[in-house]
């Protein structure tokens, strides 16, 4: 097994283009039904639950659909630093009530490891599989040093966290399964055109990172972006044809969900982390000072809060869900209600 996934595709110098372009195609005309998988790389967001639901509109069985989530602060942390902490659970919730299986991926140490990463190699992967956890293997990559947030830009190289803690992680746990070996995989994502300039570029079909289908493996593995010609009207639509309930986030107001620390949130969206935990946001502030480097280009986080106002619809009955570890609420709920969030402040990848 290769060391890393960066080594083998060159990431460092990767873009948010995708690395290899092929012609677009209509999903109207894609044969689904030629694939044995569908892993619907899982967030707990509304853009890869439209994905998931496609598939499942589309006749899609069950049993060759698995979510695959990675964890961006680890696995189980003893402390989330970026992410929400009832994320993990709600998509466990989610899998349970769909009757889908669900597996985890993350990088050693999370988000914090590798933003705190001084004269070391990058951590090791684990991902999990029908047979248990694995690792990708040691430290791999150069010594180097980070000792920053990752920055606001469309380049991956500079905005480190989604190469470092997604796309190689599930590029690692796709490549370190033999049974994805001489078999037809797709890899589905939920990135919408509406979304940014850059996410307008992409393809609906195109060969994944880890295909290896002319190489000895026969790994053949395709990239699908199921909702990427889709309004956002769309993606709330089929999520209400299923009456499913949106994470939390949403019905807090946050438009999209990424990371609740993410590095594109918005003042409003600050003002509302430091309501909903002001030790995090205190941490954050204080890694900026200890950086002499912001995640904004121009302020710090305690200057982007000022005279800035949290969601509205934050209630203490919400936010308590928001911050734990277990999900307690319904995944199917009959009377379902477009959350205060829809249609709002979608800070991200520009």
């Amino acid at each position: 097994m290769l060391d890393s996934q960066f080594d083998l595709f060159g990431l460092d110098d990767y873009e948010s283009e995708p690395l290899i372009i092929a012609k677009d195609t209509d999903l109207e005309v894609l044969d689904l039904e030629s694939y044995d998988m569908f892993l619907v790389m899982f967030s707990g967001g509304k853009d890869c639950l439209a994905s998931l639901l496609y598939l499942l509109e589309q006749g899609i069985s069950k049993d060759r659909i698995e979510l695959w989530h990675h964890c961006v602060d680890g696995y189980e942390p003893e402390k989330y630093f970026m992410d929400w902490p009832v994320t993990e659970d709600y998509c466990r919730k989610l899998a349970d009530a769909f009757g889908l299986k669900l597996y985890f991926s993350w990088k050693s140490g999370g988000f914090k490891g590798e933003m705190l990463r001084e004269n070391e190699r990058t951590k090791p992967t684990y991902y999990q599989t029908p047979e248990g956890t694995f690792s990708s293997g040691g430290t791999s990559g150069k010594f180097s040093t980070r000792r920053m947030f990752p920055q606001l830009a469309a380049s991956l190289q500079q905005r480190w966290c989604s190469a470092y803690l997604k796309v190689d992680v599930g590029a690692k746990a796709i490549t370190g399964q033999e049974r994805f070996n001489h078999s037809r995989t797709a890899v589905v994502t939920g990135e919408r055109a509406e979304e940014s300039s850059a996410r307008s570029k992409y393809s609906t079909f195109e060969p994944h990172r880890s295909d290896r289908r002319d190489g000895r493996s026969k790994r053949h593995v395709d990239a699908i972006r199921p909702v990427h010609k889709w309004s956002e009207q769309e993606v709330w639509d089929i999520i209400e044809r299923w009456k499913v309930q949106p994470h939390p986030a949403y019905r807090m107001q946050f438009g999209r969900l990424s990371c609740m620390s993410c590095i594109f949130a918005s003042d409003r969206q600050w003002a509302s982390i430091k309501l909903l935990d002001p030790e995090r946001f205190e941490e954050i502030a204080g890694y900026e000072d200890e950086f002499g480097k912001t995640i904004h280009r121009k302020k710090h986080v305690r200057e982007r809060i000022e005279g800035k106002e949290p969601y509205e619809a934050i209630t203490p009955e919400l936010a308590k869900l928001a911050m734990s570890r277990e999900y307690t609420d319904s995944i199917f709920v009959e009377n379902w209600e477009l959350p205060a969030g829809a249609f709002g402040e979608s800070n991200g990848p520009t």
